[in-house]
Parts: structure tokens; C-alpha cells; sequence
């Protein structure tokens, strides 16, 4: 079975899609359509621009999600059994199964970032990676610090990333260590996703959710806030809404996905992270990048 996977922010790259405008005009035309949507050039800046004007988050979301969208809409043999996203690659996932369109996917996309970037401004906050402890450890570890810090991201068995404020992570970071992580790792990133911190963006996301159509896909998707296999719309919806503050389940939804059959693992956007991941759950599970 094909289950088809979209990378989050991080992925990006400069250059990131002028292969796919180049080779296809309906690539083509979905990215002047992007620009029209999106009120700026984003095609000037993914093509041309530096890996600092990518940095910024009401760039890097829509990119991501274009290149990964775009990509999966010009490949020939597009038929996936089952999609899931990573963070922002969720709403890349639901419009590759059809449950979004690509316009209100990008829609969405654009609010999120605005909402998360207006979020980080409110407090200095920042993430960081946890690698080489059992997930109980970093809990318990994150659990008794004062200052704002949690679990963000499943990303595989014994690599975590924490989120919080500065001073929170800070602190969680020296006690993983005397606890034996082999490594930590502050990550460049403009704030605490998936985080308590995130709830003013939470807010602002859900209205905007709860008044886009939600169709029931060609397949189901396996959301970030349960790892769980959904087709319902309006569960989705949900799931989608509680994401923002809520981990990222993703070694939950890889052991579900190869659980329920799939066997061959595509990555469809920039980057092979997650890929990595996977086999990092199964070294037998085939993984392929997907076209440009």
C-alpha cells in the first residue's frame, strides 16, 4: 500500500520549486494562483530568494505547502492509500486526498502562519531536539519545570523536540542532559509550536477552520494529534484546530500506517526527513522521494 507523506517547516530550500514551474504549466499556472491568492510574489521568493526571506514563517508555510501540493498534483501516478502530514504538512496531506481544495488549503495555510507569527512576537520562546531518551523521561522532565515547556514533536523513538519559553527549555534542556540525553540541540526556529503558547493562534485558526468546507477524501488521513486513521470531515476539523497546541504524534502515525499496510513510503515535497524517520521504525519499509 502507497502512503504518501508531506515534510513541515524546515524543509525548505532556496531555489524550491522553480523545477516544478519550469517543467509543467499547470505548476504554472497553480503558482500564479498562488501569488494571486496570497497577495505577494511567494513564487520570487522561493525561486530567487535567500534563505533568510524563507525563514520567515508567512513565507515558509505557503512554500512548503506549494511545492509539496503543486508536486503531488503533476505526478502521473499520484494514488495514494492513506496520507499524513507532518505539522504544517497536514494541510498538504488534506488537500492531496481532496479533502481541502488547494485554495482554501492555502488560505488556511497563509492564516496559520500569520496567527503562529503573531503568537511567537507575544513571548520569546524557542524549541529544541532531545535525542537518545525514553519519551516518559523527557515528560517527567518537562513536567517539572515551572516556566512553560512540553513535548512538541514525536519525531521517532528516542528523538523528541520540546517547545516553551525560553527560560523553559533552557532549564529542560541542562536536566536531559544530566539525565543522560546523548544529544540536545536549540533549534533555529521563530517560536514554541505546538505549545500552551500557541493558543492565541489556536483561536484565530479555528475560526477559520470551522467556516471552510471540509469534503470527505479519497483516502484517509492519519492526524498529528491522535496518530489515529480519519475519513469524518468534521473530526478532522477538530484534530486540525487542537494541532497547533498540541505534539506532533509522528512515531504513533508511522507505526499506525505500517500497521495498516503500508509498505511503500513516498515523500512528496522538499527534503527526505521524513523518509529517515521511517526507517528509523522499519528498516525493511521501502521510501522514495517523489519527482522534481
Amino acid at each position: 500500500m502507497n502512503a504518501y507523506v508531506f515534510p513541515g517547516q524546515g524543509a525548505q530550500f532556496v531555489g524550491m520549486g522553480k523545477d516544478l514551474y519550469d517543467f509543467s504549466s499547470k505548476a504554472k499556472d497553480m503558482f500564479h494562483k498562488a501569488n494571486s491568492i496570497l497577495k505577494f510574489k511567494i513564487t520570487d521568493l522561493m525561486f530567487e530568494g535567500t534563505e533568510e526571506d524563507l525563514k520567515q514563517t508567512n513565507v515558509t508555510q505557503p512554500a512548503i505547502f506549494l511545492h509539496s501540493v503543486i508536486l503531488s498534483r503533476v505526478m502521473d501516478d499520484f494514488k495514494p492509500d492513506m496520507v499524513a502530514g507532518h505539522s504544517l504538512g497536514e494541510f498538504s496531506a488534506l488537500v492531496a486526498n481532496k479533502t481541502l481544495t488547494f485554495e482554501d488549503g492555502l488560505k488556511l495555510v497563509a492564516k496559520r502562519a500569520q496567527a503562529m507569527q503573531k503568537a511567537c512576537d507575544l513571548e520569546p520562546s524557542t524549541m529544541a531536539a532531545i535525542i537518545g531518551l525514553e519519551d516518559v523521561m523527557v515528560e517527567q522532565v518537562c513536567a517539572s519545570i515551572k516556566d512553560t515547556v512540553v513535548p512538541a514533536n514525536y519525531n521517532s523513538p528516542g528523538q523528541v523536540v520540546i517547545s516553551g519559553s525560553v527560560k523553559g527549555v533552557e532549564k529542560a534542556v541542562k536536566k536531559l542532559e544530566e539525565a543522560g540525553a546523548k544529544r540536545t540541540l536549540i533549534l533555529k526556529v521563530g517560536g514554541a509550536f505546538h505549545s500552551p503558547l500557541m493558543e492565541p493562534a489556536r483561536l484565530e485558526l479555528a475560526d477559520a477552520i470551522n467556516k471552510t468546507k471540509f469534503n470527505t477524501g479519497i483516502c484517509p488521513i492519519y492526524q498529528n494529534v491522535t496518530g489515529q486513521s480519519v475519513t469524518d470531515p468534521e473530526i478532522i476539523k477538530t484534530n486540525l484546530i487542537a494541532q497547533l497546541t498540541s505534539p506532533v504524534q509522528w512515531t504513533r502515525i508511522m507505526q499506525n500506517m505500517i500497521a495498516d499496510g503500508a509498505n511503500n513510503i513516498i515523500e512528496v515535497g522538499p527534503g527526505k526527513v521524513l523518509q529517515g524517520l521511517f526507517k528509523k521504525i522499519d528498516r525493511k519499509i521501502k521510501t522514495q522521494s517523489a519527482g522534481i
